[in-house]
């Protein structure tokens, strides 16, 4: 359940602490070799290798059942590996127990406990640890000032908003000084002004320590926003490594394009790949109904099954018919369905006058208003092959 935010949401410090005096260890590099999971007869993650250079901040980003929360939990000891290697700081940790990993945990439901005080709560895990007194003093000073909640110390969770409960948990897996911290969807309960603030919030203590972060998220916004590094997964495999600007303009594959945004894919087969100055190939593809369409990417070899994508911001929208054009700007007829002002953006929906395929455009309000577009107007939409991406699979 969504909880409203704290309306005074202090900031995490005016003179916060350094990164020295909070958090000593040095950030850890996190890599995964040919790991895979099974569940009896399920197979949850499947030959998965990847790299996560130390103090960086890396999404794992999917959609419900791919396998990222299974990797993270692999990755922090909560989950066995059934065959492959997790290597934490170039460390084979596979049969080292959670507590051993020098790592933290984030879960998506906080994991509170309710009868203890806020203080009581950050000095948990330095407790089991059997951290002399005024050294737990010190460090639960330290991170709650760092949060801004160190006048919160004697509160119980309930008597928090959903953003200071958020930071406590935030601070209780800081305190340990991991090496590497993994967050679960930490910001899944909160609504969505909240969320906007304090994924600023995670990223700035990201930063502020150099800590590698990895997070566990279906939100694309989120993991563009947080990101250094995304891994898109779908069933249990990596689609695309990438960093938000490479993932934005060249989605690897037809799964990614549809996943991050809305795309307009096209698929069909390539004709022909004609090498460039750039180094990439002007790729030639039929798509059916439509005819030639043209993209840039890594070729293949001709009558090969592929697509292309165009994001609908890249489009040129005209009113009237489209003239058959072959050249490398593209060009197909559509017929509106909508037009949704969504504030400074209009989005305009449209169908393929040949395919009936839907497509999406996207245009700054104040063009769509000049252009008076309407439900049920034909339209010519054109794109550079140059904006338009190359899938090959």
């Amino acid at each position: 359940m969504a909880v409203s935010a704290d309306r005074s949401f202090p900031a995490a410090s005016q003179n916060p602490p350094s990164s020295s005096t909070v958090l000593s260890e040095a950030a850890a590099g996190v890599a995964l070799r040919s790991v895979t999971k099974k569940y009896g007869s399920v197979t949850a993650i499947e030959n998965m290798t990847l790299d996560i250079p130390a103090g960086i901040y890396c999404c794992l980003l999917g959609p419900s059942g791919c396998g990222k929360t299974t990797a993270l939990r692999m990755i922090s000891g909560h989950e066995s590996v059934t065959s492959g290697q997790v290597l934490i700081d170039g460390e084979c940790v596979n049969e080292l127990p959670a507590a051993k990993r020098n790592t933290a945990m984030m879960f998506q439901n906080y994991a509170l406990f309710p009868h203890k005080t806020v203080w009581q709560n950050v000095e948990f895990g330095l407790k089991m640890q059997g951290m002399p007194k005024a050294e737990r003093q010190q460090r639960v000073n330290e991170i709650l000032d760092l949060v801004g909640l160190d006048h919160t110390a004697k509160r119980k969770p309930h008597q928090l908003s959903g953003g200071q409960q958020q930071r406590i948990a935030l601070a209780r897996a800081l305190v340990t000084r991991p090496k590497v911290l993994m967050l679960d969807e930490p910001l899944s309960a909160l609504d969505e002004n909240l969320r906007v603030r304090m994924r600023g919030e995670l990223r700035k203590i990201q930063k502020q320590f150099g800590l590698t972060f990895i997070q566990v998220t279906h939100h694309v916004e989120e993991a563009f926003s947080l990101s250094d590094q995304i891994v898109v997964m779908n069933h249990g495999h990596i689609d695309q490594v990438a960093t938000p600007a490479e993932l934005f303009k060249a989605p690897a594959s037809k799964f990614v394009a549809r996943f991050i945004g809305d795309n307009n894919i096209f698929a069909g087969k390539v004709l022909d790949a004609t090498p460039q100055a750039d180094g990439q190939d002007l790729i030639k593809l039929d798509v059916e109904g439509i005819g030639a369409l043209y993209a840039t990417g890594n070729g293949t070899q001709p009558g090969t099954e592929a697509a292309c994508c165009v994001r609908p911001d890249l489009l040129t929208l005209e009113r009237g018919d489209a003239a058959t054009d072959q050249s490398p700007l593209n060009t197909i007829t559509a017929r509106i369905t909508q037009v949704e002002l969504t504030g400074f953006v209009t989005r305009v929906a449209l169908l393929a006058t040949a395919t009936g395929q839907p497509l999406l455009h996207t245009l700054r309000t104040v063009d769509a208003q000049s252009l008076a577009l309407q439900e049920g107007q034909t339209v010519s939409l054109k794109w550079s092959a140059n904006d338009c991406v190359f899938l090959a699979h």
